[in-house]
């Protein structure tokens, strides 16, 4: 399998900030990757050191077979990038948005591939619409189009669907799926683990480092420990109370209810629920569950911080 990202220390700072640090990446033709991080990780100046944008303050990466500090120009021609922040001018319409991004990538005879772009991401009903009169999810659509429109190799989307709806998140995925069997690359940045369980494989990022990269069944299988879910009424003073009384233990809170990574749970478990019951906390529910990639991500993150 041919790669289409290679780099070997790829290192960015700025000023005496590390952003990225020393990054070691190999992304496959064909395969969607996702780069999964909290704000500040790293993601999007790794993403601009890739597409050509930023200049490395150290190490080496080349992209679809071209380096990308002498050859940056040539890497450009090849990849389409969709920013955070793309920008689209919202006193054209969505053909004129097209017709422009096509004119900037130097595509001149562009109108068959526009009707492809239009049908291919359902916008061709609104064609005549002002872009900003779009809704949320139609201006990432018409984005994804504009990306496009010069037919690259590879494309990279910087957290393509913040924001956005969750139906619209559904179809910008459904289109991103066809692209896969267009043999397209793409690589991505996403806040939304679930999202990068879609992903063939998943770079774990923090600190403008890779903790990990796999795939995310892989990611999971390696998690030790059981996770367990446990419903309750006061989350917070739940969360507290095991992370002050039993630091040991992982303690991981979503929404109503509470996950904690047991290493023996047949013996900690009962601890568990005896230090709940004690202040109060009512657990109405426990079971066991397999570990999601969010469980695996903050305990990652756990680990790390308290070697550190």
């Amino acid at each position: 399998m041919n790669a289409a990202i290679d780099t070997n220390a790829l290192s960015r700072s700025f000023g005496p900030l590390p952003a990225v640090r020393n990054v070691d990446l190999t992304v496959h033709e064909g395969e969607m990757f996702g780069i999964v991080g909290p704000d500040g990780a790293g993601k999007t100046t790794l993403i601009r050191l890739l597409c050509g944008i930023l200049a490395p303050t150290s190490g080496t990466a080349r992209v679809l077979g071209k380096d990308i500090l002498t050859e940056s120009d040539a890497v450009k021609r090849e990849i389409g990038y969709l920013s955070q922040r793309f920008s689209l001018y919202g006193d054209l319409t969505i053909d004129e948005n097209i017709e422009f991004f096509a004119e900037i990538n130097g595509v001149y005879d562009f109108k068959q591939r526009r009707e492809e772009l239009l049908a291919f991401t359902r916008l061709t009903p609104f064609r005549t619409r002002l872009a900003e009169r779009l809704s949320g999810g139609m201006k990432q659509k018409l984005a994804l189009a504009c990306t496009l429109i010069h037919t690259p190799r590879m494309i990279f989307l910087d957290e393509p669907t913040t924001g956005v709806d969750p139906v619209s998140r559904r179809d910008f995925w459904k289109i991103l799926q066809s692209l896969l069997g267009q043999g397209i690359t793409i690589v991505m940045s996403t806040p939304y683990l679930d999202e990068a369980e879609r992903c063939s494989r998943v770079a774990l990022m923090n600190s403008g480092g890779l903790m990990r990269v796999a795939a995310p069944a892989e990611l999971k299988a390696a998690m030790t420990g059981t996770v367990v879910e446990i419903a309750c009424d006061r989350v917070r003073d739940a969360f507290r109370i095991l992370k002050e009384q039993r630091p040991a233990i992982e303690v991981q809170a979503f929404g109503d209810r509470i996950h904690v990574v047991l290493q023996d749970a047949a013996t900690e478990l009962p601890d568990v629920e005896r230090l709940l019951a004690a202040a109060g906390v009512v657990a109405s529910s426990r079971r066991t569950i397999a570990p999601s990639l969010e469980n695996v991500f903050i305990s990652l993150l756990t680990h790390t911080e308290g070697a550190a």
